[in-house]
């Protein structure tokens, strides 16, 4: 299995002929190294509703006929734009042809901002812990600390996690390392820092704040294999 970063919050995960995308935030992401015109996606899966992480998810699945899962409001919005949507929510998990997805909480918003300016509620945000043959990565997506965190890791035997370090909108990097700590998976790569002014924060000294060999600071293109 292929697990790539494509900077913010843009995974791909690359099995056996299927090919994944997660928050494809690809079109204004100034640190992605992604044509959103070429990339072929047979699933994407969506953490929240903000701009920032359904970026180009409606240009990609009508090119590909993806699938898109997405917690239950957000799915409802993109399956009126015409795209095949799966509907889930905090706490549900599903076995799918390609691996198994649950949704975890995530503390953060979730609405969508049309090019209008209006601004659609698509429900509650979530992180994704998808599971493929025995392999588990753990998208946290936008959130702030929260215990249950904790709860999470002695639950799931993590392979590989992304976890939000850019402070402002998300956890900042201190707290992101106690993140890490409860989540206690194999391999914690920071996301979500450095895409704009606000949020920029240094991932190599994030990486080297936890235990070694934990942490794995990715270009965008960088590639874990598991």
């Amino acid at each position: 299995m292929k697990v790539s970063y494509h900077g913010h919050s843009v995974v791909q995960v690359q099995h056996e002929g299927t090919k994944i995308i997660i928050d494809p935030f690809i079109t204004g992401n100034g640190l992605c190294d992604l044509n959103a015109d070429e990339v072929e996606a047979d699933v994407i899966l969506l953490t929240h509703g903000h701009n920032d992480h359904v970026g180009d998810t409606v240009d990609i699945a009508k090119r590909n006929d993806s699938l898109v899962v997405a917690p239950n409001e957000l799915a409802d919005y993109l399956a009126g734009k015409g795209l095949k949507t799966h509907n889930m929510h905090i706490g549900g998990s599903y076995q799918f042809d390609f691996g198994k997805v649950k949704y975890t909480q995530a503390f953060h918003g979730s609405s969508f901002t049309e090019d209008d300016g209006t601004i659609i509620y698509t429900g509650m945000p979530g992180g994704i812990l998808l599971t493929i043959e025995g392999k588990t990565i753990y998208h946290v997506g936008d959130t702030g600390l929260f215990s249950d965190l904790k709860l999470i890791g002695d639950l799931n035997d993590i392979d590989l996690a992304f976890v939000p370090i850019g402070d402002n909108f998300t956890m900042g990097p201190e707290d992101a390392k106690l993140a890490s700590e409860w989540i206690k998976a194999d391999k914690v790569v920071p996301v979500h820092y450095n895409t704009f002014p606000v949020i920029e924060q240094d991932p190599e000294a994030f990486c080297n704040s936890l235990k070694p060999g934990v942490g794995h600071y990715m270009e965008p293109g960088g590639v874990i294999e598991l």
